[in-house]
């Protein structure tokens, strides 16, 4: 989960731009950046929060009155400078941020490296701006739509164009975004909360919608550029409302987020006919003449790991261990090369964790991580890891944190059981595939029986 924003009008971009990040900060921290446009692009990107950024700005010089910025929550390529939004073509007339993930990122790169297009970062947003470049031929909208044609997974996109400098365009597919209308103005954001200080009055869109904002005009297209209409609606929320996107707390809002978290962490690893894509981020030969395997985790992440051992003695036929990492660090270690250690950490920085793992890995034995952060300190040292794709959680209650890292191991050990028996787990795979749209369906239901009995 990352934060975008967008503006278009007459006056400068950067002191919205920087409020607007500053507002969503909780939808991504590990690094910030800011492009604006006037016949040149303005760009100042960094790693870590929005103070970060906004302290590199004082040795920066931003120009222009329509820009774009991003607060990032990685999911490919570690937090850096380079890896920094926004991303741009071969050319530098391309810039795009982005929120979600691109599941054939991979194949596409590889095709575009291969017409001659040069990468810069790790990310899989790059691909979009070199493939916006691919084809575009002086209509930017139309080069866009073209471009998200050859795109699988989920994105928010905000795109500007060097040589159109009074247009703005943005797409929206299973990642939320949000056009502001002001007076000879007009904004964009992932949340509600970088844009009601502004106006009250936004468009929603939804799925497959693609829109072009100037200063005077917001025009809405499908992903094919046929031009639509939409309603417009007035948000009138209260100052602490707008900070939890409505909800009464950030637990009941993170709450409504497990669908979008369940699905991006299994975008791109579960075909739609039931089959796993694990084998770029697990290796084969790492799990491959296993003889016993130990979870080790603290909290909310051990009870995650009951049910793994709980998975796995149903499927397999080894030795498994689950264990509070505080109390495996101080027994008699009974790990060896033939021993997977399966650390489990929302953050891949608990204190614990690290130390089981490190204890485990000097005794021979061969580890993996789940956690939900990249470049964190587990993620480093591990010999393999499954990001959970979660996003920040804010409730100290995990509520997504904890949904994801479930989805995980039912992953892994499919993935483990396939190489054992060299059968799929079909029917699981394709039960993790509906769970989003079930979720939805649950918590649709529960709120309206709440309402019905007056409970909210």
């Amino acid at each position: 989960m990352c934060g975008i924003v967008g503006y278009v009008g007459s006056r400068p971009a950067d002191p919205f731009l920087i409020q607007g990040l500053n507002k969503l900060e909780y939808r991504g921290y590990d690094s910030a950046g800011i492009c604006q446009l006037n016949y040149d692009f303005y760009v100042c990107k960094t790693k870590g929060r929005v103070s970060d950024l906004e302290r590199a700005l004082k040795h920066s010089t931003l120009k222009g009155s329509i820009g774009i910025a991003h607060t990032r929550w990685a999911t490919h390529g570690i937090p850096s400078d380079e890896n920094a939004h926004p991303h741009f073509d071969c050319n530098g007339n391309i810039a795009v941020v982005h929120n979600g993930i691109i599941e054939n990122y991979r194949q596409l790169r590889n095709m575009l490296s291969k017409e001659g297009h040069v990468f810069q970062s790790d990310t899989d947003t790059e691909v979009i701006s070199h493939l916006v470049e691919k084809y575009y031929q002086g209509d930017l909208l139309e080069a866009v739509c073209w471009a998200i044609q050859d795109l699988k997974g989920s994105y928010a996109l905000a795109i500007l164009a060097k040589d159109q400098p009074d247009q703005l365009i943005a797409v929206k597919q299973d990642n939320p975004l949000i056009v502001g209308l002001g007076q000879g103005e007009n904004y964009l954001a992932s949340d509600i909360p970088a844009i009601i200080d502004h106006t009250t009055e936004m468009i929603i869109l939804n799925d497959g919608e693609v829109v072009r904002l100037s200063k005077e005009e917001v025009e809405l297209f499908d992903r094919c550029g046929e031009q639509i209409a939409k309603k417009t609606v007035s948000i009138q929320w209260d100052p602490v409302q707008v900070q939890r996107g409505g909800f009464e707390d950030f637990m009941l809002k993170e709450i409504h987020e497990q669908p979008q978290a369940i699905e991006n962490t299994i975008a791109g690893r579960i075909t739609e006919h039931g089959e796993l894509n694990l084998e770029e981020e697990i290796p084969a030969h790492l799990l491959e003449g296993v003889s016993k395997v130990q979870f080790v985790a603290c909290g909310t992440a051990y009870h995650a790991a009951l049910y793994g051992k709980h998975l796995l003695e149903a499927l397999m036929g080894i030795p498994v261990e689950a264990e509070l990492a505080s109390e495996y660090r101080y027994k008699r270690s009974r790990a060896d090369a033939n021993t997977l250690l399966i650390a489990v950490s929302q953050s891949g920085e608990t204190a614990d964790t690290l130390g089981a793992m490190r204890l485990a890995k000097a005794k021979g034995a061969r580890t993996l991580a789940i956690t939900n952060v990249l470049g964190s300190t587990i993620s480093r040292e591990v010999d393999a890891v499954l990001y959970s794709h979660a996003g920040p959680e804010i409730a100290v209650a995990s509520t997504k944190a904890y949904t994801t890292q479930l989805t995980c191991l039912c992953l892994l050990i499919a993935y483990l059981y396939h190489l054992e028996t060299g059968e799929n787990l079909t029917e699981l795979l394709l039960a993790l595939r509906g769970m989003p749209d079930q979720m939805s369906h649950t918590i649709t239901e529960h709120v309206a029986a709440l309402k019905e009995y007056g409970r909210v």
